[in-house]
């Protein structure tokens, strides 16, 4: 009998695990470098170390730059396939830190501000994926 118990709690277990998780099945905390150039590249580990020294990681985020000869690098970053961030960066560029880590608080802070219109948004004759 008390194999039986142990085992209808698991699956008690699982079945309320499963019903949670619903919506949240996508895997989250990645930050994706898609950069090219070492400019990028220490933009890029500037800006993932601040994001999570200062945030949950709840989210996923695609970091991408398009070098240019003249102006420097073009960095976006995009949230949910939206650009949250984009600036130029010159080749010479001494503040790269001070830029990554005000980028990351940027981002930071426009995630939450679309999650909390999320959970404002009247959806009483739409689903969310309607809209």
């Amino acid at each position: 009998m008390s194999r039986v118990a142990a085992l209808g709690l698991l699956l008690v277990a699982l079945l309320a695990t499963s019903a949670r998780a619903g919506d949240e099945d996508e895997m989250q905390g990645f930050i994706v470098d898609n950069t090219i150039s070492h400019i990028g590249h220490d933009f890029y580990s500037y800006f993932a170390d601040r994001l999570r020294a200062t945030s949950r990681l709840d989210f996923n985020l695609v970091v991408r730059e398009r070098p240019d000869a003249r102006w420097g690098s073009l960095v976006t970053v995009e949230f949910e396939r939206q650009v949250m961030y984009r600036r130029f960066l010159p080749p010479n560029t001494t503040e790269l830190k001070d830029e990554a880590i005000a980028a990351a608080d940027l981002v930071k802070q426009q995630i939450i501000q679309r999650k909390l219109q999320r959970l404002l948004q009247d959806t009483t004759d739409l689903e969310r994926d309607e809209l």
